[in-house]
């Protein structure tokens, strides 16, 4: 993988061997136990297809929609398969960035520190990242030899096999039912994108968009990667923040368009992950005999988080907004389930003018208002 932006704003490879360098360990594991391991997760992700697509009855009957392969990976492909997408996804603004790196005495600093500094710094927030993710519904993940993905120009499903083997065990759960469980969760992400053909597109072109509108110095965006990088090294007290309050990396980069296109974006989003949460909860009960149990521990663990470390990096980097998505999302969809039932709620998928705005997340009342009540009138 070579850098991309020009002469080298990042350096792709070195950010993928120094993520992989220092991710973390996963469980201890027999060869064999993780060969079974792998084979009970593809096993899962098979049977989740099923449930998911009849609980959600979002695929009609006779239609076979496009195939996304599922990939059960370790940590360090996971790292491979985001750097990837990163590298897609990122490159507009990238490319603005270098454009802006020869002027200004930002650009004259960036030059000296160079594509490698940012490439381990790059590679710091990855190896965090690694270790926390226990799948993931690629939706930007061009194909390569090691990892494939769908002949449309991308889509993969990623499920991470230690990651999924050491919360089971820290949690104490049944490891076998919750297998299943996330795969029912990961199973509804590829089932939206897969079932629903403009979501993909609509979804690159609020984040181009997003990205396209960035007026921001190089530094600054260097500067937050080096606060994060120097967190996970010891470098930063924990606790300690900036003058701007401890903003996330999304937020410190907006400008008022940026603003307007991010409300829409976490609209999107929090639909996606309270739907998934939804179907994995509904879905649950009939398939998964411990999910009350599963569910109870699980949603202590992510209010519980870990330490103040953990908690600082997971403010930088907004995934303290991710969690908000679920909790949020998922009363969105409930509340319209309740109201105008599974194929009522199934309205939000006909085009972009039916997605919920961030404030009909928050009141799902005026979501049924203003597409059922004006549909019906």
């Amino acid at each position: 993988m070579t850098s991309i932006g020009g002469a080298g704003m990042v350096d792709w490879k070195l950010a993928v061997a120094t993520a992989t360098r220092f991710v973390r360990p996963g469980p201890e594991i027999s060869r064999e136990e993780a060969r079974e391991v792998v084979a009970e997760l593809r096993r899962h992700a098979k049977a989740a297809e099923e449930h998911v697509r009849a609980f959600t009855r979002m695929i009609p009957e006779g239609t076979e929609p496009e195939d996304t392969p599922v990939l059960v990976v370790d940590r360090a492909g996971w790292i491979k398969a985001n750097v990837a997408g990163f590298r897609e996804l990122l490159r507009p603004l990238l490319d603005k960035m270098e454009e802006r790196r020869g002027g200004g005495a930002g650009g004259a600093v960036l030059g000296a520190v160079g594509s490698k500094v940012t490439g381990v710094e790059v590679g710091m927030l990855l190896s965090f990242l690694a270790s926390r993710v226990l799948g993931q519904y690629e939706t930007f993940a061009p194909a390569s030899r090691d990892l494939p993905a769908s002949a449309e120009g991308g889509g993969r499903l990623l499920l991470v096999a230690p990651n999924i083997v050491h919360v089971e065990r820290e949690l104490e759960v049944d490891p076998h039912d919750f297998r299943l469980w996330v795969a029912l969760h990961e199973e509804t992400h590829r089932t939206q994108f897969t079932a629903v053909p403009w979501l993909r597109d609509h979804l690159q072109g609020e984040i181009q968009s997003f990205l396209d509108e960035t007026d921001v110095d190089p530094m600054t965006v260097l500067e937050r990667l080096r606060e994060a990088a120097q967190s996970l090294a010891g470098g930063r007290p924990e606790g300690e923040e900036g003058e701007d309050g401890g903003r996330s990396l999304v937020e410190v980069v907006q400008t008022p368009a940026q603003r307007e296109i991010l409300g829409r974006l976490t609209a999107v989003m929090s639909l996606l992950e309270g739907h998934a949460d939804y179907v994995m909860d509904g879905v649950g009960p009939e398939v998964v005999s411990s999910v009350g149990e599963i569910r109870e521990k699980f949603q202590q663990r992510r209010a519980r988080g870990a330490s103040r470390l953990d908690q600082a990096l997971r403010k930088l980097l907004g995934l303290d907004a991710k969690l908000r998505q679920y909790r949020d999302g998922e009363r969105f969809v409930r509340a319209v389930v309740d109201e105008v039932g599974m194929d009522g709620f199934n309205r939000v998928w006909t085009s972009p003018n039916t997605l919920p705005t961030k404030a009909e997340i928050a009141r799902p009342a005026e979501w049924i208002a203003r597409v059922h009540r004006k549909a019906e009138s």
